[in-house]
């Protein structure tokens, strides 16, 4: 079997054991996880933490889509490979939700638009945004030849959970995405390998 690179398996679980464990379940139907590191902190120490995760063999490392942000990273990162992706607004978040915590007014999708071109003008490799966001982001012009990587992704069918601007694994690819992240329609399946294999065959 050969892995869908487009398929990102969010290796949301307790603690490492569990992650490795289903990592060995999964086998070469995935070839690609993300792997949950908090970190909210300023510039400068964001510049330092980049600078150590730069020396490891990682593909991506998501951070705040706030450009200072961005632009720390990035000097952190220096010349290596490491790609940065920002975050415009998570897709378990709506605008009620983002009333609630007081972010300014606006359609949702115009807000995260915006913040994907700010992040992208001070130098993200991609972003992190919602399937429904992908099109207009894909026709930034400072979005050519940059990814877009979408998480809130569920199959036809399945459970949203505590996501809300969601798609589907083929919409999102459809709709420009570079790559999707999928964890509990995968993680918390009977046979995480099928599952696994089912979404990556459904993407056109």
């Amino acid at each position: 079997m050969t892995a869908d690179d487009r398929l990102i398996v969010a290796l949301d679980v307790p603690n490492a054991p569990e992650g490795l464990a289903l990592a060995e379940r999964l086998g070469d139907a995935v070839s690609f996880y993300k792997i949950g590191l908090g970190m909210l902190t300023g510039g400068a120490t964001i510049e330092a933490a980049v600078r150590g995760l730069a020396q490891f063999d990682l593909d991506f490392l998501t951070v705040h889509g706030d450009p200072h942000v961005v632009r720390a990273a990035a000097e952190g990162r220096g010349g290596r490979g490491l790609k940065l992706l920002a975050v415009t607004i998570l897709t378990s978040l709506d605008r009620a939700d983002l009333d609630a915590g007081l972010m300014r007014a606006g359609d949702v999708a115009d807000l995260a638009v915006e913040r994907a071109a700010r992040a992208l003008a001070a130098g993200a490799d991609g972003v992190i945004a919602s399937p429904q966001e992908a099109a207009a982001i894909r026709a930034l012009p400072e979005a050519a030849g940059r990814l877009i990587v979408t998480p809130g992704v569920r199959p036809a069918g399945a459970e949203m959970g505590d996501q809300k601007r969601v798609a589907t694994p083929a919409e999102a690819i459809a709709a420009g995405a570079d790559h999707i992240v999928v964890g509990r329609p995968v993680t918390r399946a009977v046979d995480p390998r099928a599952a696994a294999a089912a979404i990556a065959a459904s993407l056109p």
